[in-house]
């Protein structure tokens, strides 16, 4: 950016003492010109910077998640890309010129110049994610005990179990294939809003216990308040006859199994990432003619509780949306999510806090791509 005040002529046929009054006030202007341009810039720009760039990585975070969602769809491989270092560059520059001559004694003429110079220069460093570490990450089955803390911190029950696990405690959840999706069971959907229920009545509690050393293993400890509800008791008793756990007990070991080994035992298959990312594709509303030609893998069919199973509802359409929370072009058309439908907008944020769970906090010597705008 670039700004600059061009020289400009002032004649005067005034006196002497007046031309001299007036270089003086000339001259003081020129010497503040030039000591405002001493003064720090980079203060300044603190509290904007920050928001500006941490507002654009977030809707790109947001943007490229999407789009390899859609990318899944058509069978297309994800790719990442971090954002690794931003240096952020300004430097201000001015300058101040002052001229004068006498013709005659009752005559004079003299030139001000001034010129600012003002340069923001950012370099943006990117790192393509396409290690061994991050590709066996992003494949690698969610952490049980990662998925339950993020219960415990309060993020709705049905909506995190939904999009992480494959079956809980034997009931299986809804399941995406190159031929179709087969629905979950309806035990498994029944436990799901079980489970919501309790939580939102605030009557039960859980905690997430981890114990280290040579057997590690991991607890769910419940909480029950003082004075509960017969309607809320009666949902926790369905709850624990669903999956098979005892009326009694309030700590159960959290196991990676498919079925639980006794009645005091969570066994729960957890997604990877991608499986996560795959789920949510089978809704994405592609166009007929895509999945007709063999272009675009089928998806979640409509009706009979589509609505209710699909986990982030994604439109298309050929024009770009006015009302969308993140939307991304491809394959000459407009995925976006609506920002009105906070359902797909709740379940989309608890995705990305899921996909933090796939950085192990390492990064491989990688091609780092430099590019610094101007």
């Amino acid at each position: 950016m670039h700004a600059e005040l061009v020289p400009t002529r002032l004649v005067t046929t005034r006196p002497r003492p007046v031309v001299t009054d007036g270089a003086n006030a000339l001259r003081a202007l020129a010497l503040a010109a030039l000591l405002g341009g001493c003064a720090s810039i980079g203060p300044g720009t603190v509290a904007r910077d920050r928001y500006d760039y941490s507002d654009s990585i977030s809707e790109s975070w947001k943007r490229q998640m999407l789009l390899n969602i859609v990318k899944l769809r058509y069978l297309d491989p994800p790719i990442f890309v971090d954002v690794g270092q931003i240096v952020a560059g300004y430097s201000l520059e001015t300058a101040a010129s002052l001229g004068g001559q006498v013709s005659s004694p009752h005559a004079s003429n003299f030139t001000l110049g001034a010129s600012g110079k003002f340069t923001d220069r950012p370099t943006v460093t990117y790192t393509p994610l396409t290690g061994n570490a991050f590709v066996k990450a992003l494949m690698t089955p969610l952490p049980p005990a990662a998925v339950f803390y993020m219960i415990q911190s309060g993020w709705p029950a049905d909506g995190i179990l939904q999009a992480a696990l494959v079956s809980l405690n034997g009931l299986k959840n809804q399941e995406t294939s190159i031929n179709g999706t087969n629905p979950p069971d309806a035990d498994f959907l029944r436990a799901l809003e079980l489970l919501r229920d309790i939580q939102r009545s605030g009557a039960v509690s859980l905690r997430v216990k981890e114990q280290e050393g040579d057997h590690p293993a991991t607890s769910i400890l419940t909480f029950r308040a003082a004075n509960i509800g017969a309607d809320t008791v009666g949902k926790i008793q369905e709850l624990r006859t669903l999956l098979g756990l005892s009326q009694e007990a309030t700590e159960f070991q959290l196991v990676f199994s498919g079925l639980a080994s006794n009645d005091r035992e969570v066994a729960v298959v957890t997604r990877s990432i991608l499986h996560v990312m795959t789920a949510i594709g089978a809704q994405v509303e592609v166009p007929a003619e895509d999945v007709a030609e063999g272009r675009a893998t089928p998806g979640l069919p409509a009706g009979d509780g589509a609505e209710t199973r699909g986990l982030v509802r994604v439109h298309s359409s050929l024009e770009q949306p006015t009302d969308a929370s993140v939307t991304v072009p491809y394959r000459g058309h407009w995925f976006w999510i609506d920002d009105r439908d906070l359902r797909s907008k709740r379940a989309f944020a608890s995705m990305l806090l899921l996909f933090t769970l796939t950085d192990n906090g390492e990064r491989e010597n990688l091609p780092v791509l430099t590019i610094p705008a101007q």
